[in-house]
């Protein structure tokens, strides 16, 4: 097999970071791994494997003729068997597909608002996704979503995965206390519900004062970004609550982390909860998405009900009081994602299904 990511930017997001795991994973199990970013480049172009073909297409409006020729182009070129769009690139894979009706596609929906599907927008999708061989959802409510509206018979729901980080030269260093760090990895979106996070920092503030928090993602200088900056100062946070932007030295990033925190309002598997694993994080995260199916409340974390502060705030001390707790919840989240979430698990189910697709 031969088979292309494609998708829109190489920001640092979920979708993004799965598109570039997936070609570094594929990289040394078939003949050819290919990526191309059809917008924009962006953080992740510097943990792209050295065996993957990569194309940045440079695309400047929906139907931009000449990158659409360049990918046609790519696509023929390096006999790609199946293009693998991940979300809103859907469409452009599509029409490659109209130039060269032997190309198989793969639709990949990683939809960040889940618990809010009935709002969604569906009817490209209806148009376009008949085109597709199969359609991956990284939740079950995806996967209903997509059947109950007939998008495709073949609907299958892969987990993300984690993937090793390349070395890097950055080494960012966190503010704070050595012991008392309190992370949080999320991109500054309306569905990762960071309010949340500053109504438990203000409490923590007033109950264990040498704790900090430290966000870590995509500032997109938009108005929810201003509202939480806003709230920061108006809840007296500057030296409480810092906010770091995106970063590529995630794994050195946790390794300076205590307890690991997500406060979604809306989730699929949210890859940072992945990681958090991986480096053995105690966590607290909020019942949304997927998270239930893997955090087995008070066994390898605490899941919460979304938007209860105090719910959230009880959860969170009890970690800050145990390092035991700390300790064991590391230990048991890090075995779950070794035994059920690996990339090499995933990555040979996801060839067999394209197979036989």
């Amino acid at each position: 097999m031969r088979i292309l990511q494609i998708i829109d930017s190489l920001e640092a997001g979920g979708a993004e970071r799965m598109a570039v795991n997936y070609a570094n994973a594929l990289a040394d199990e078939i003949d050819f791994s290919g990526l191309v970013a059809t917008r924009k480049e962006g953080t992740l172009s510097n943990q792209i494997n050295q065996k993957v073909s990569y194309l940045f297409l440079n695309k400047k409006r929906a139907i931009d003729i000449k990158a659409l020729i360049r990918l046609r182009n790519y696509v023929m070129q390096n006999k790609v068997t199946h293009l693998h769009a991940h979300s809103t690139s859907f469409f452009i894979a599509f029409l490659v597909k109209i130039m060269n009706p032997k190309t198989q596609l793969i639709w990949h929906d990683h939809y960040g608002d889940s618990e809010f599907l009935v709002t969604r927008p569906k009817g490209v999708l209806k148009a376009v996704i008949p085109f597709f061989n199969g359609i991956i959802v990284v939740n079950h409510k995806l996967k209903s979503w997509a059947q109950e509206n007939k998008l495709s018979k073949n609907v299958i729901y892969f987990s993300n995965f984690p993937s090793k980080e390349n070395e890097l030269s950055e080494h960012t260093i966190l503010k704070g206390i050595k012991g008392k760090r309190i992370i949080c990895l999320a991109n500054l979106r309306m569905q990762k519900n960071h309010f949340l996070l500053l109504e438990v920092a203000k409490m923590i503030k007033n109950s264990y004062p040498e704790w900090t928090f430290h966000l870590v993602g995509k500032d997109f200088e938009d108005e929810y970004s201003k509202q939480i900056k806003n709230q920061i100062k108006l809840s007296s946070l500057e030296d409480k609550v810092f906010l770091y932007g995106s970063k590529q030295d995630i794994n050195s990033i946790l390794e300076q982390s205590t307890i690991a925190i997500l406060t979604s309002q809306s989730e699929g598997m949210p890859l940072a909860l992945l990681e958090y694993g991986r480096h053995k994080k105690p966590i607290v995260v909020t019942n949304v998405g997927e998270i239930p199916i893997l955090i087995q409340d008070g066994v390898n974390g605490f899941v919460v009900d979304s938007n209860s502060t105090s719910l959230f705030y009880e959860a969170l001390i009890k970690l800050i009081n145990s390092n035991t707790l700390q300790t064991n919840f590391g230990i048991a989240l890090h075995q779950n994602i070794v035994n059920n979430y690996s990339e090499k698990t995933i990555v040979k189910e996801y060839l067999n299904w394209v197979q036989n697709s």
